[in-house]
């Protein structure tokens, strides 16, 4: 079966009433402002995602396609220091002030009217941290007076908005075993949601809740099948229902080092009370060692944000053999098709298809390529809801000759994915959503791997090569109800930033080679672009400040890309890497 119901916990009414008692006392940013961001509330930015769903839309529309040519910088702002490095953040805005993470472990305060820098932490990291994908952070979250952001040794810190003071700073667990964080928080109900990162190295993924204004844990639910999920009060640890059934769907022990990350964190869904989060790679990358589904990893789960309770699952990529993960974002949305309304879901996958769920039940309702090469599947059956695999996997080393490698195959996508981590965003007024797409393949091997602790274990070797001479990345429009692409803008380089939609009729994002561009959202026509110096693979945002339209972008190239990239790295060498936030508003003449 797709999709299973686990019981729920008999606590969550208790624990609703009481953050529902806590909420009321919550001075400064509270749950109905959440509720509000980025639909009623255009002055500010309080959630990764704009608002609760993750549309990245903004009904703002001073800033629009015939005014646009006049978008001009209001200033920047300088993280400074050589501490530079992949800046993938998407800045929260709140009571005159931006906050911003950087790489390393940073968040800074600066005004935002000025670009004057108010404070900065520095989090100290320890040596042997064991981050995956470079040293980048994506976001905070806001709650009360403080801001919370997670760090690359696995902490969770959070800070008094006027100071940058230390209120509250928790361990998520040892960055030694190979865990870590770099993903926004989010808050629902009081409570901080947040996943964890570590999937190279054998952790098991997980879903942690704690109460956001003291940072204790109040439930924690793995999401690799066998494990314990458990609840917290005063102190007392109580299970709250095994994960899945042990051994289903994994062979021998290798559920307890199953991988399954839940490393891009989530959103949330106010009509179904869900957390809708995706899970990552099954480990080790070899899926030889490892016959079956293996549950939950690279699947698409919606949760109980009271108690952790798995509501539905879908999986994407069962028996994931390609590193193409599950952890991309699942956007809210109703869609409209056959003269219906279902309540929805668009999540474009890094095994490249898109896919649209019925968010109340995890029902596929469709699953179209949006990328122009895909090896691996042929397609998705709709009844069932699995791929309708080639074969195309890359051999079992026990089998090859010398027992050291197995046959090599060439995969498309890469295990960089048709989309990575970048989110995408959805217009409520065209009915597109905006994918950052790239089209690479890769060479791919298993090897024979055993776990350690705290050690790399994947079991596959690869090299990531670009499909085309021309571009690798290439923004497109697509029409979640018949999976078309309406429109695209091919780039040389690869895409690695978010994206922003607005009521101007306006579409955002950036490119490596430094520019921040903005599209006609009906026909993606390119209508602007400014040079920001280095690479922009962060967030775009926008809001509304003393009557004017404000749009905030972090520039700085890294990531994954220059890291792992094969090929491609070598393709997009002469990039240079930055620190920097930069702020635009229309010039008035």
């Amino acid at each position: 079966m797709m999709h299973a119901r686990f019981p729920m916990n008999r606590i969550a009414l208790g624990v609703s009433l009481l953050l529902g008692a806590a909420s009321a006392a919550v001075a400064g940013v509270t749950d109905q402002d959440l509720l509000n961001a980025g639909v009623k509330d255009t002055k500010s930015v309080l959630t990764w995602g704009i608002d609760y769903q993750g549309t990245r839309y903004s009904p703002l529309k001073q800033i629009n396609a015939d005014t646009i040519k006049d978008l001009v910088p209001a200033w920047t702002f300088s993280y400074g220091d050589e501490k530079q490095r992949g800046q993938e953040a998407q800045p929260l805005v709140y009571n005159g002030k931006i906050f911003v993470t950087a790489s390393y472990s940073r968040i800074y305060a600066v005004d935002a009217k000025t670009g004057k820098k108010l404070w900065v932490y520095e989090h100290r990291l320890p040596d042997g941290i064991l981050p995956c994908c470079d040293v980048i952070n994506r976001g905070a979250a806001l709650y009360g007076d403080l801001v919370i952001y997670s760090t690359l040794d696995a902490q969770l810190v959070a800070l008094n908005q006027e100071t940058g003071k230390v209120v509250w700073r928790e361990k998520m667990d040892n960055y030694k075993d190979g865990y870590s964080n770099s993903a926004a928080p989010i808050v629902v109900k009081g409570l901080v949601i947040t996943g964890v990162s570590g999937g190279e190295f054998g952790v098991v993924g997980r879903v942690d809740a704690r109460d956001a204004l003291t940072g204790k844990l109040v439930w924690t639910r793995p999401v690799i099948e066998g494990h314990m999920g458990y609840t917290f009060k005063d102190g007392q640890k109580t299970e709250a229902g095994l994960t899945g059934e042990t051994g289903k769907t994994w062979p021998g022990d290798l559920w307890k080092t199953g991988g399954g990350a839940t490393w891009l964190g989530g959103y949330y869904d106010p009509e179904t009370d869900s957390v809708l989060i995706g899970t990552g790679n099954p480990a080790p990358w070899n899926a030889h060692t490892r016959p079956g589904d293996n549950l939950y990893s690279t699947s698409s789960l919606a949760i109980n944000p009271a108690n952790g309770d798995i509501k539905w699952h879908y999986q994407n990529t069962p028996n994931d053999g390609w590193d193409f993960d599950g952890v991309n974002e699942m956007v809210s949305f109703d869609l409209k098709k056959d003269g219906k309304t279902v309540k929805a879901i668009g999540k474009a996958d890094r095994n490249g298809f898109f896919y649209v769920l019925d968010r109340t039940n995890g029902k596929l309702i469709s699953a179209t390529p949006f990328v122009t090469k895909q090896t691996w599947a042929t397609g998705v059956d709709l009844k069932t809801g699995r791929p309708i695999e080639t074969g195309v996997r890359p051999g079992d080393p026990s089998k090859s000759a010398d027992g050291k490698k197995g046959e090599t195959v060439f995969s498309a996508p890469s295990f960089l994915g048709g989309k990575n981590w970048m989110p995408m965003a959805y217009n409520k007024d065209t009915g597109l959503f905006y994918v950052p797409a790239n089209e690479w393949g890769m060479d791919i091997w298993n090897e024979p791997i055993t776990y350690k602790k705290g050690a790399a274990y994947l079991g596959a070797g690869f090299n990531i090569k670009p499909l085309y001479d021309d571009y690798i990345g290439a923004l497109r429009a697509i029409d979640p109800a018949t999976g078309k692409i309406v429109w695209e803008y091919k780039n040389y380089s690869p895409l690695w930033g978010g994206v922003l939609t607005t009521a101007g009729n306006l579409v955002f994002t950036g490119t490596p080679e430094g520019f921040l561009k903005a599209f006609d959202a009906k026909t993606g026509k390119e209508l602007w672009s400014y040079q920001t110096g280095s690479g922009v693979v962060g967030c775009p945002v926008t809001w509304e400040m003393d009557g004017e339209q404000y749009i905030a972008v972090p520039s700085g190239w890294g990531g994954a890309v220059p890291l792992w990239g094969g090929e491609v790295a070598k393709r997009i060498s002469y990039l240079t890497q930055g620190g920097s936030l930069w702020v635009f508003k229309l010039h008035k003449s």
